[in-house]
């Protein structure tokens, strides 16, 4: 009979032989999903189940081979939520926290905000957590990920978050001028760039991640078109990949948003750039 101390150890090593960056913490998650473990106690010496046992193994050895671990467990921790997520949508990251914390430090009471190319939601749930006050569009394309959104919405019904199907890249005239924030994680990586990417990321969708040759067609939709959407005196703030923050803050200078700002995350790199119409 194995335990789950000797299964977590046993996976932890084939996972550090794979790659995994964090072995003990991946293992440790899919214990706490698959093999019974409470969260937040240490593997101890309570037998597995033979059915445990075989999902556990099941699970392990798609993760050895790159499958990212928040599909595996189907839900993942972005600030006080906890949200769906699978094949279909982007997975929420700590960078994208940032985002959310810059905006909604920035909004007066009842605001309204467009949340573009929405994904899990991850964004528009996040700044509206942190300020439940305000009421936020969010919009997505992709039916796949439209499915978490709505979930995802339906999760947290106090905070004001409404889903819409929609195409960011040419659907800004079907909105109104009237939101005090235009915010957005959008596609950003360059074409050319989204086959060497890390193997987890490679099972993401590319919809999401497919900036177009240069990775910056959306947010030239978003400066020319969106930032239209916006009262005087609201903000527009997107994430950015490494390196893009001086491109898109031209952009937006471009636009003629005033006050540029660049945010950098948690590990130092500008992460959040941020503009308001005169």
């Amino acid at each position: 009979m194995v335990t789950r101390q000797q299964w977590w150890q046993t996976a932890q090593e084939r996972l550090r032989q794979a790659g995994c960056e964090d072995a003990a913490f991946d293992a440790l998650c899919l214990l706490e999903d698959r093999g019974g473990l409470p969260r937040g106690r240490r593997p101890d010496d309570t037998p597995l189940e033979e059915s445990a046992l075989t999902e556990l193994n099941a699970a392990l050895a798609k993760r050895a081979d790159g499958y990212p671990l928040q599909y595996l467990l189907g839900e993942w921790d972005f600030l006080d939520l906890t949200l769906r997520v699978g094949e279909g949508v982007l997975i929420p990251r700590p960078d994208t926290e940032v985002l959310c914390e810059a905006v909604a430090a920035r909004l007066g009471p009842s605001s309204r905000v467009l949340d573009l190319c929405a994904g899990s939601g991850c964004v528009g749930l996040g700044v509206a957590s942190l300020r439940p006050d305000v009421t936020v569009t969010a919009v997505e394309l992709s039916e796949q990920a439209l499915v978490y959104l709505q979930e995802n919405v339906a999760r947290y019904p106090r905070l004001q978050v409404s889903p819409r199907r929609g195409d960011v890249l040419t659907d800004a005239a079907d909105y109104p001028v009237g939101y005090e924030a235009v915010v957005s994680n959008p596609p950003y990586i360059p074409t050319g760039d989204l086959d060497g990417l890390m193997r987890e990321v490679q099972h993401e969708p590319r919809m999401a991640l497919d900036g177009a040759e240069d990775g910056l067609l959306f947010y030239r939709v978003i400066a020319d078109e969106w930032t239209t959407r916006l009262v005087p005196g609201g903000v527009c703030a997107v994430e950015v990949g490494a390196g893009q923050a001086p491109d898109v803050a031209a952009l937006f200078a471009a636009a003629g948003l005033v006050d540029v700002t660049v945010i950098p995350d948690y590990a130092g790199i500008d992460r959040v750039v941020l503009g308001v119409k005169k």
